[in-house]
């Protein structure tokens, strides 16, 4: 499992991100980090994927300390989908996608058939083979966001950390982003990591909830535990309305416009 115990960390002017940060997440889980701005979500992937080292306290993956592994050892085991994904101008879907393959081979870069085959699972997996020959720049932002998200699969690594990954994107394909890494962490049995600001799609989604606030971990758990009214509006500092729907029995919370 991917674990953190007793985590800490600080800004470069030495002020505190994160405080005795502890948890861990099992293969086949996704755990949503939720927080309002600053609770220290960026600074937690940053550490998460090696990174940044923490002040103290440490992080481990399947028994391996992230901190004593190189970049490309960390890149076999870490796959990060990030907030913003960088156009890659002059290269093709698939082309992109197997630039995941890289920390498997050597310096020239020579994919095997193995790594041909991987890809093209990536590909498919992310609903891109009729995508799969043109030019990134062309796409939209949610088809570059399953690119992303197609090329972290390529790495083949044994855990994934998104950070807002669907941020920006419409309904649509915030749904179909969020079913692709449903699907693949549950076939691969991956650990996944999520940062997110949709409390709807935590609810849906993850099996368990890290909810920060001011670089303190304030409750983690599954959705039931942790997503309550009172801890909600404790971390975030607003009413919400918090309902279960019907039809699949899940929870979604409403903001409540405060009365005057």
């Amino acid at each position: 499992m991917l674990e953190l115990r007793d985590v800490a960390a600080r800004y470069a002017d030495g002020n505190e991100a994160l405080r005795d940060i502890s948890l861990s997440v099992s293969p086949g889980e996704i755990c949503a980090v939720l927080g309002p701005n600053g609770a220290g979500k960026s600074t937690l992937v940053r550490i998460l994927s090696g990174a940044l080292k923490p002040a103290s306290g440490t992080v481990s993956l399947f028994g391996d300390n992230i901190a004593t592994l190189d970049r490309r050892a960390i890149a076999q085991r870490i796959a990060v989908v990030p907030q913003t994904v960088e156009v890659a101008f002059g290269f093709t879907v698939r082309q992109v996608v197997a630039m995941g393959r890289a920390p498997h081979q050597g310096p020239w870069m020579s994919a095997s058939n193995a790594d041909n085959e991987i890809v093209e699972h990536a590909v498919r997996a992310c609903d891109l083979v009729t995508l799969a020959d043109r030019q990134v720049k062309h796409l939209s932002g949610g088809e570059q966001k399953r690119v992303a998200i197609a090329r972290a699969l390529a790495q083949s690594a044994r855990a994934l950390i998104l950070d807002e990954a669907a941020s920006h994107l419409d309904i649509r394909h915030a749904v179909e982003l969020h079913e692709v890494v449903c699907r693949e962490v549950v076939d691969r049995a991956l650990v996944c990591v999520v940062v997110l600001h949709d409390l709807n799609a935590a609810a849906r989604y993850a099996d368990r909830v890290a909810l920060l606030k001011a670089g303190r971990l304030i409750a983690f758990g599954s959705v039931e535990e942790v997503m309550t009214y009172r801890r909600l509006k404790e971390v975030f500092e607003t009413e919400l309305y918090v309902g279960v729907n019907e039809l699949d029995g899940k929870r979604y919370f409403l903001p409540v416009r405060p009365s005057h």
